[in-house]
């Protein structure tokens, strides 16, 4: 595992930002993790250097820098660019080559049906990622199948809208749960 992968564990609320505004939000809060959901080639290396400055893990979803293509080339590229903690990738192929360079990885999976929960071992088996994030985080009852079928931490994120939604995560086998919502960023 990854030796960040500590740290995202011990404090498991991470901040999920797409705004300028949450973002000064999630920098003050005592989320030690920022999940950076929102930027563009031109405005992602001042924004992992705010969450920098301020003491914090930067994990960018590299699938929306708006500007970055799909290729592997684009991690080489982000990290020469801003140097973030971390990605978060719903392409295997990304997650193995942010492995590869050393960044913690977080492969996002969307579990919208039984077909997409079945290809999941398959998905995590190409990227070995660090951790897979759920979305959406709201089915205890998926969470704890996918946290004993795998070896992989499992995030869940997506339509965690209160602290009882958050435990019911966490009581199913998530290891972390990533919430934009401010109210949630200090339980």
């Amino acid at each position: 595992m990854h030796p960040l992968a500590e740290t995202l564990l011990d404090e498991p609320v991470i901040a999920a930002v797409k705004t300028d505004e949450a973002l000064t939000a999630a920098l003050a809060s005592p989320c030690s993790t920022i999940f950076l959901l929102a930027s563009t080639l031109l405005t992602v290396d001042g924004l992992v250097h705010r969450i920098h400055d301020a003491g914090k893990l930067a994990v960018v979803h590299i699938d929306l820098v708006d500007g970055l293509s799909s290729r592997e080339i684009a991690v080489d590229s982000l990290n020469a660019l801003c140097h973030p903690d971390g990605i978060i990738s719903t392409r295997p192929t990304l997650i193995r080559r942010a492995r590869h360079r050393g960044l913690l990885t977080v492969q996002r999976a969307f579990i919208l049906d039984s077909l997409s929960l079945t290809s999941l071992s398959g998905q995590l088996e190409q990227g070995k990622p660090d951790f897979v994030e759920i979305l959406p985080g709201i089915m205890p009852r998926v969470i704890a199948e996918i946290s004993t079928r795998t070896q992989v931490p499992v995030i869940a994120g997506g339509l965690l809208r209160d602290k009882a939604d958050v435990m019911a995560a966490m009581r199913a086998g998530a290891a972390a749960v990533s919430t934009s919502a401010p109210s949630l960023w200090d339980i």
